[in-house]
């Protein structure tokens, strides 16, 4: 008996392109944060343990640094 026949008779759905393609934004994004996470050990590890910048700070400077469009 087949492994495919057998997963069926097991109860197991098939999986299809279309089921592929659903799954794939999710994987996407899953990707990306693990990116982002590497970015940010890797940022961590560079900083060597010195202290980060209060957020109220990144706040005040982004608010800054926002152009305004009327």
């Amino acid at each position: 008996m087949s492994s495919r026949r057998k997963r069926r008779e097991e109860g197991h759905k098939r999986i299809t392109i279309r089921d592929v393609r659903a799954e794939l934004p999710h994987l996407r994004h899953s990707a990306e944060a693990l990116e982002d996470l590497r970015d940010l050990n890797a940022a961590i590890e560079r900083n060597g343990g010195k202290p980060g910048i209060p957020w109220n700070q990144v706040k005040k400077e982004l608010s800054s640094s926002v152009v305004k469009i009327n």
